[in-house]
């Protein structure tokens, strides 16, 4: 019975550990103001092939 507890706690962990790396995702990209946003989707769709770019 004992290894269900590790399997309980290695889950939990990786629950946290997922949390932490979206809430740093989530910090770097409001971090980020209008004009930066605009400036690196327009180098996105400039760097699409001509057929994709709508």
């Amino acid at each position: 019975m004992r290894w269900w507890k590790m399997l309980g706690l290695a889950g939990i962990m990786g629950v946290a550990a997922t949390g932490v790396v979206i809430a740093r995702a989530e910090r770097r990209r409001r971090a980020y103001t209008p004009e930066e946003i605009r400036t690196r989707l327009r180098e996105r769709v400039n760097d699409q092939p001509e057929g994709l770019k709508s």
